[in-house]
């Protein structure tokens, strides 16, 4: 029997110690054992799914013998993150479109041109002290509206001078966010005390020596046009690392008819984003600055709603291209989301929607998009990796592409300022879409859009980075 027990308890510390055999954390009094932090377990967010931590071998390993050319392949390592199961999709985004209207509804409801009602907005405590402003989202907005307050609802809609209809004024639909720039705050060139600026102590750091910075910032004129600025500064303090966008976030619904001329796509400029039988299908028409401010609002959004909690939670971001490659490709790691490199099935049914012919995009059963995740999710849990819309990352493209990446959580990051050149503007986009050919859905393949620019066949989705690594569970290894 004792035997038994002993046994039994050789097995369990086998189980609870997996591949890495484990110790005793028992200690008697007067030993450091370790002070423990607050423990926080980060529920699945809503929508998403988990991406482990893992390898990928990165790049095109059969070269491509349509183009001549060879591409890079590197074998990189990324760390878990959650990342949306779908694009996102046009109801999303327009939720996005409806808080920033009623977000500009309500500063002009607490405005004295417009009524000055104060609890919509609120500048003091409860003891009268002035504290930095913010909107009350607790105080609905007027049902029985009196004169002032309806000329405050209709100020952010425009009437058509030819239809009279009346429609939401895109104009206006202008989102300010700020992000602090942790990873250029860490840079030791970059440190406020010029003595932690370099860890060589046999050279001489002249303190007084200036070190320079680049801040985004930008604010609306007195003609109501956005301004966006780079202002390059002598380094000053924390407040520098700190960089502050307006963005005009309603989609270019004009993308139909500007991305295909000589062709009859009214119909999609005029329905395809505000009318609720597209509710379901990936939102298209936004740019890469306007889905980066997609996930900075939604982040805002989530924050208000967890407590004390929120300083233990990652932000919304677009994942970089190594992580969505390595999410695209499944837990197999094959050239397409799915297990072989066949594009349909035995019957006849497509995988993806893209265009399987020149010229018949019907093929497939599509015309132009198709609703979000209708077709099967590939190993990680995740639709429409390839063909419906091609994604934005974070990453810039650049013709050396992963060979100028490290091999670890691998980012090339460079945030244009509207000076650059243009060529400074391109963004990596994967996955191919719903007007491009079989090669292009592949999710090893490379190609890239200009920041600025809308196109009807590109959309995004969200990633966020684990805020614990509880979620990544370790096996024994079977050998």
């Amino acid at each position: 029997m004792k035997k038994s027990l002993i046994a039994l308890c050789a097995v369990a510390t086998l189980l609870l110690t997996g591949c890495f055999g484990g110790k005793s954390t028992m200690a008697s009094g007067g030993e450091v054992t370790g002070a423990s932090g607050r423990v926080f377990t980060e529920p699945t967010p809503y929508g998403m799914t988990l991406i482990k931590r893992g390898h990928l071998r990165m790049g095109i390993e059969k070269q491509d013998s349509l183009w001549g050319k060879e591409t890079p392949v590197k074998d990189i390592s990324v760390e878990g993150f959650w990342m949306d199961e779908t694009e996102v999709t046009n109801s999303q985004y327009r939720q996005f479109v409806n808080y920033v209207r009623d977000s500009i509804i309500r500063e002009r409801l607490a405005d004295p041109a417009y009524g000055g009602d104060e609890t919509y907005k609120i500048e003091e405590d409860r003891n009268g002290d002035p504290i930095t402003p913010y909107l009350n989202w607790k105080k609905p907005l007027p049902r029985k509206p009196n004169e002032d307050e309806q000329r405050a609802l209709e100020s952010v809609y425009v009437v058509h001078p030819i239809t009279g209809e009346k429609m939401l004024d895109a104009s206006q639909m202008n989102y300010r966010y700020e992000v602090y720039d942790y990873t250029t705050a860490a840079l030791r060139k970059y440190r406020l005390n010029p003595e932690e600026r370099n860890l060589n102590t046999d050279v001489a750091v002249n303190p007084n020596e200036q070190v320079w910075i680049s801040k985004d910032t930008a604010f609306i004129d007195d003609e109501g046009k956005i301004v966006r600025q780079t202002i390059n500064r002598p380094l000053s303090g924390p407040w520098d690392f700190l960089h502050t966008y307006i963005v005009n976030i309603y989609p270019d619904t004009t993308c139909w008819v500007n991305d295909f001329p000589n062709a009859e796509n009214e119909t999609y400029m005029r329905m395809y984003f505000s009318n609720a039988a597209y509710n379901d299908y990936p939102v298209v028409g936004v740019t890469w600055e306007q889905a980066n401010a997609f996930c900075a609002w939604r982040t805002e959004y989530l924050l208000k709603g967890l407590g004390p909690d929120a300083r233990f939670v990652q932000r919304y971001r677009l994942p970089t291209e190594a992580e969505w490659e390595y999410a695209a490709r499944g837990k197999a790691q094959n050239e397409f989301p799915w297990e072989n490199d066949d594009v349909a099935s035995g019957k006849g049914c497509f995988f993806a929607n893209f265009k399987p012919d020149r010229g018949n995009y019907t093929k497939d059963g599509n015309l132009i998009t198709s609703k979000a995740g209708i077709y099967s999710a590939n190993s990680n849990g995740l639709f429409d990796m390839a063909g419906n819309v091609a994604e934005w990352t974070s990453t810039i493209f650049t013709e050396a592409g992963i060979e100028s990446m490290n091999d670890i959580n691998p980012q090339l990051e460079y945030n244009a300022a509207k000076e650059d050149p243009y060529r400074l503007k391109k963004k990596s986009v994967r996955g191919g879409s719903w007007k491009d050919p079989e090669s292009y859905i592949r999710s090893a393949w490379r190609t890239y859009e200009y920041q600025n620019q809308p196109r009807s066949y590109i959309g995004f989705r969200c990633v966020r980075s684990l805020a614990n690594t509880s979620s990544e569970k370790f096996k024994k290894s079977k050998k």
